[in-house]
């Protein structure tokens, strides 16, 4: 069992080797950490000032992390995912937005991925960014609990009427919803409004998902709170659990504004909160859905042992892996072949659009430790067994 995830014939099936030596550059690249800093900086400058370059970054970094640049042209990479059995999760990566008609935009899109969800077996799950919805300043403002003045109070109105149609278009479908965790500053607000639409629209069994971040603290605090109030209130929870994606930013502001870090003081205590919760709600899987979303091998072979230790069933429906698409593959396919229930993110939009969402990938694989190299380590294991080495 334990070498589930050394297979890299299955892991990398569906590449080709043009493909696979894409892969093998773009992780060298990404490892390099002072020409992240570079590309980074030269790409926002390249696409602020409309010089062609959309055209190599679709061909290299996009195609690569991405499924396309809207949800049909990601239908060929669904559908390819799934004869390995890997369910996907179309998610539009679009972020930063400011205006009403932009969040009603993305509303629109959000309601036409819970269509395409109902329709696709291959696609289990819709998803949502919080700030797809509504500006983070204004989550911010609710927060720290400052007043809003009569123009905030309609447009926070907005957001929860948009949080509430797309709740209760995923019941409506049956379509399970998770919807993404953002800055710990304004994610109040949002566990909040989560917390209702659970109580709303979670009374028969999981619809809709919220996301803990366990590099913060006091996430599982949270997570048994929550639980006492579904049991007093009998609604269940859906949870996708994940590490983290703003260390820096986090740690940046409580040191800037003086307020005690929201985050773990270490790896390893990060890593203990995560397979606590894993292991809390696994203790409660009557009640809870669990979306695994991690690249650690170790916590994935955690749960495995749980759901084996309690007799449940490699593909309970309450129970799912999922990884972004373009990394960890060696996880997700291998997963997959042996049974679980897996799901790539497959983020889309418009290739400019989509930026802020790929440079924030390159900085983490650079910043998370050992994520690149074991990438390339993987890749270059493949390339060699192919060539018959």
């Amino acid at each position: 069992m334990r070498n589930i995830f050394k297979n890299t014939q299955i892991a990398f099936s569906l590449k080709s080797d043009t493909e696979l030596d894409r892969a093998y550059f773009l992780f060298k690249m990404i490892a390099n950490e002072p020409l992240v800093r570079i590309g980074t900086a030269v790409t926002n400058f390249a696409l602020k000032t409309h010089l062609p370059v959309e055209g190599l970054i679709r061909a290299t970094v996009f195609d690569h992390f991405c499924g396309g640049v809207n949800e049909d042209d990601c239908l060929t990479v669904v559908d390819k995912l799934f004869t390995k059995g890997v369910s996907s999760v179309l998610d539009y990566s679009v972020e930063g937005k400011e205006e009403e008609e932009q969040f009603d935009a993305v509303l629109g899109k959000t309601l036409k991925l819970i269509e395409f969800a109902k329709e696709k077996k291959a696609i289990p799950f819709a998803v949502f960014k919080p700030t797809g919805f509504g500006r983070i300043d204004l989550y911010e403002k609710i927060g720290e609990g400052q007043p809003l003045n009569a123009a905030e109070t309609e447009e926070w109105n907005k957001v929860v009427a948009r949080f509430d149609k797309v709740c209760k278009a995923s019941y409506d479908s049956d379509v399970a919803l998770l919807i993404d965790a953002e800055e710990s500053w304004m994610q109040n607000p949002v566990d909040d409004l989560v917390e209702k639409m659970m109580v709303k629209y979670n009374k028969a069994k999981p619809i809709v998902f919220n996301t803990l971040q366990m590099y913060r603290w006091n996430r599982l605090d949270y997570l048994k709170k929550l639980h006492e109030k579904a049991k007093q209130e009998g609604f269940y929870i859906g949870m996708k659990l994940v590490r983290g994606a703003y260390m820096e930013k986090e740690n940046e502001r409580a040191v800037e504004k003086g307020y005690p870090t929201p985050i773990c003081p270490s790896k390893e205590a990060t890593d203990e909160n995560y397979e606590a919760a894993v292991k809390y709600m696994v203790d409660h899987i009557d009640t809870m859905s669990i979306f695994e979303g991690t690249h650690n091998e170790a916590s994935t072979y955690f749960l495995m042992d749980l759901m084996e230790e309690r007799g449940i069933k490699l593909n309970d429906d309450r129970i799912w892996f999922g990884q972004l698409y373009g990394m960890s593959d060696n996880i997700s396919f291998n997963l997959a072949a042996n049974g679980y229930n897996v799901a790539k993110y497959l983020p889309f939009g418009p290739v400019k659009d989509v930026m802020p969402y790929l440079i924030r990938r390159a900085e983490e694989n650079t910043s998370v430790s050992g994520q690149t190299s074991r990438e390339l380590e993987m890749i270059k294991t493949e390339r060699d067994r192919r060539k018959g080495k």
